[in-house]
């Protein structure tokens, strides 16, 4: 597949970064790094691996890039990743720079960004954080002016607080349902996640991908700290 061509002759690129960083200030039973620690050592490996990456990017001015950060823990409670989403954001040939968070720093920081480019993939944690903590932090998104999704992991335990914040967030907000690792989903439990997430079959089920067209390694390439 051709790679689509920006305008001036680059290209439009999508970039998922993933640095070595593990650690997470949340105790979620279902995900293998929650409280995990990082050294020293290795928090400074991660900050240098980032900067090294934005970097990169903001020398790709013939590109046009979309950058999503999917760390293993909790970015957003270091500051080199607030700092990264705030400077990417201000670049002009990026169209938009998002990270997956927990949401659990402080949004102030964001009145730095330009929150035409800037969006945050949220998940709410029941049991790891209040309800109206949580909600407020969402509210404080919306009155700054960021776009955001927000997602649960679709236990069973879950649902009720799910059609909650389906209650709760403005309609242009998606909520979306992740699949629980391991959890089989019989059609009735699977219907329920449906109706508040239309594309949460696709979660449920690997998608069908065989002979399709795919950008992956052409547009749409992943990158770890190393490079």
């Amino acid at each position: 597949m051709t790679p689509p061509h920006a305008p001036g002759g680059g290209r439009d690129l999508t970039l998922l970064y993933r640095g070595p960083l593990a650690s997470c200030d949340y105790d979620c039973p279902y995900c293998p790094f929650a409280k995990r620690r990082d050294s020293t050592a290795a928090l400074r490996a991660d900050r240098a691996a980032l900067e090294r990456f934005t970097g990169w990017a903001a020398e790709r001015r013939e590109d046009r890039l979309s950058v999503l950060f999917t760390p293993w823990g909790e970015g957003l409670v270091r500051s080199w990743y607030r700092r990264a989403l705030v400077e990417l954001s201000r670049l002009p040939h990026l169209r938009r720079v998002a990270i997956q968070t927990n949401l659990s720093c402080r949004t102030g920081w964001l009145a730095d960004a330009d929150t035409d480019r800037v969006a945050l993939w949220c998940t709410y944690h029941p049991g790891q954080t209040p309800y109206g903590r949580f909600l407020d932090r969402t509210r404080e998104l919306t009155a700054l002016g960021v776009r955001f999704s927000v997602g649960v992991v679709g236990l069973p335990e879950h649902l009720d607080d799910a059609r909650r914040l389906r209650a709760d967030l403005p309609g242009h907000v998606y909520l979306w349902v992740n699949a629980a690792e391991g959890h089989v989903y019989p059609d009735a439990e699977a219907a329920r996640w449906t109706a508040l997430d239309p594309l949460f079959p696709y979660s449920r089920h690997p998608h069908t991908s065989r002979g399709l067209p795919c950008r992956t390694g052409e547009s749409v390439v992943s990158v770890d700290g190393d490079g």
